[in-house]
């Protein structure tokens, strides 16, 4: 059985899914429901800058999608570690926004053309990641997300997960991971920063030894010492 905190975020998850066929679906009928989607792109860059990439955990819509529908019908095998380089993660930040703004450049004024851009662009990556989501990991299309990927860069560092000694580095935590991080690799260092961490709290709730918590960033550490 699913520790409680992990039924918890499902609940949640529930929720916010469903703004995903509500845009990527309706928003071909009602194209206004594209800048919907601003909101999100908006939500998960904004948050990034005290939180880290807290917003793709459960507030992203495509995210919750993602981890509910796909959960028991992917292959979970690991994404390719070529995802999580930035050259191909720049690449499709540079490409999703080209499209976009290539498309309001023809259709300047004609907001529900504006919107329509939007619903499309939705709509074709959601399809990419769904194909992506069934071959290898449920959230694969999250490690190149442009959204996700200037989340991770501006969050770097903030509320860090924290690894105590008492971590017998038995994986647990990792096979919880959304994003297949492994934070039982970081036991020696103590932290780990990582930019994907979605603070999402999957494996501080199913580690067996609760070696696991968040805190502060590094910096914000070091200031409270000089207070």
């Amino acid at each position: 059985m699913l520790p409680e905190k992990l039924l918890a975020r499902r609940k949640r998850q529930l929720y916010t899914a469903m703004g995903l066929p509500l845009v990527a679906i309706g928003g071909w009928f009602y194209p206004w429901l594209g800048f919907l989607l601003l909101g999100c792109m908006l939500g998960a860059v904004g948050l990034s800058f005290s939180r880290g990439r807290t917003w793709c955990d459960w507030m992203c819509p495509r995210g919750a999608f993602f981890d509910l529908l796909l959960l028991s019908l992917s292959a979970k095998r690991s994404t390719p570690a070529v995802f999580r380089s930035w050259p191909v993660r720049s690449f499709f930040l540079i490409l999703v926004f080209t499209v976009i703004g290539t498309q309001w450049y023809f259709s300047w004024g004609n907001i529900p053309a504006m919107g329509l851009a939007l619903v499309k662009v939705l709509t074709v990556t959601t399809l990419v990641g769904v194909s992506l989501g069934l071959i290898f990991h449920p959230r694969a299309w999250c490690l190149i997300c442009p959204m996700g990927t200037l989340a991770n860069l501006f969050g770097r560092g903030k509320k860090p997960l924290l690894v105590s000694p008492s971590c017998a580095g038995c994986g647990t935590c990792s096979r919880f991971c959304p994003l297949e991080l492994q934070p039982h690799f970081f036991r020696q260092q103590g932290v780990m920063e990582d930019g994907d961490c979605l603070k999402c709290g999957s494996c501080v709730a199913v580690c067996p030894r609760q070696a696991l918590s968040f805190g502060e960033s590094l910096s914000e550490q070091a200031g409270s010492v000089r207070l």
